[in-house]
């Protein structure tokens, strides 16, 4: 039995395929995780929804900021952006069903000293706190309650943690770390228009994973979102969003023994972050 942390598809169908095959994955035996951002920017965010929902218990997948976007639009609560590519979505059959499962998935999952998230944790949230956070925020996506949420997460751009937060700010600025964080302050600031390499963080931010005395060490955080950092491979921290929207590589890691593969994605001309 193998576990696969796979990075952002981001609706690059195809390229999850060269990949599947490649790895000679078995759905008997074998665990797929997937770091999130399942649809929007490729071609085929239909093919790859229709895929994962079906392998159910061999898959994970925890919700990107993509996916919220998604579900967002479908629930009349955000406008579609020019670049989202999720119509096919919108206009399958089975969109109502697939949006629920979707709508089900967790911010969140841990198992065996791994954590799956889709973009990181803040540096004074310790894994167990983190994972109570994710649940605060699951628990109104799964409800009847879900447009109230999108609809102000959607118009909602407050960047700075606070423990005494309530409401809607609390849950969405929750929402926003696991799916939107890159670089934030020492003091749980996150700057989300920066895009760029860690290298080149703006001053006054570190990489979230950088960030001194970091309080969710006791465990390996498996992540995506962050094309630009590429694949990095650290300690307790495996950011695994190799750049596939981007023509470059869409990547697995066997969480054994950190196995590396990678297929290419081609020079496609879909543009994701």
């Amino acid at each position: 039995m193998a576990t696969y942390a796979i990075g952002d598809i981001q609706g690059c169908f195809s390229a999850l395929q060269k990949l599947i095959d490649h790895i000679r994955f078995d759905p008997v035996k074998d665990r797929l995780w997937f770091v999130g951002d399942l649809v929007n920017r490729g071609p085929d965010s239909l093919k790859v929804l229709r895929y994962v929902k079906s392998l159910g218990p061999a898959a994970r997948t925890v919700l990107g900021n993509h996916d919220l976007h998604l579900l967002a639009v479908a629930a009349g609560c955000a406008p579609a952006r020019t670049k989202d590519t999720f119509q096919d979505v919108l206009s399958a059959s089975d969109r109502d069903d697939l949006l629920d499962w979707l709508r089900h998935r967790p911010l969140l999952f841990r198992n065996h000293g791994f954590l799956l998230v889709h973009a990181g944790l803040l540096p004074q949230w310790t894994s167990t706190l983190a994972a109570e956070l994710a649940q605060e925020v699951e628990h109104v996506l799964q409800s009847d309650a879900y447009p109230k949420f999108l609809r102000f997460h959607h118009r909602n751009r407050c960047a700075q943690w606070d423990a005494g937060l309530t409401g809607m700010t609390r849950l969405s600025v929750i929402a926003n770390a696991l799916t939107r964080l890159r670089v934030c302050t020492l003091t749980g600031e996150m700057e989300f228009s920066y895009t760029g390499p860690p290298e080149q963080t703006p001053s006054g931010f570190l990489p979230w994973f950088e960030v001194p005395h970091r309080k969710s060490t006791d465990v390996t955080i498996v992540c995506g979102h962050w094309a630009a950092a590429g694949l990095r491979m650290l300690d307790t921290v495996l950011v695994v969003d190799s750049g596939c929207i981007w023509g470059r590589h869409l990547t697995a890691v066997r969480l054994e023994d950190r196995q590396i593969v990678q297929v290419s994605c081609g020079e496609r001309g879909y543009r994701g972050a």
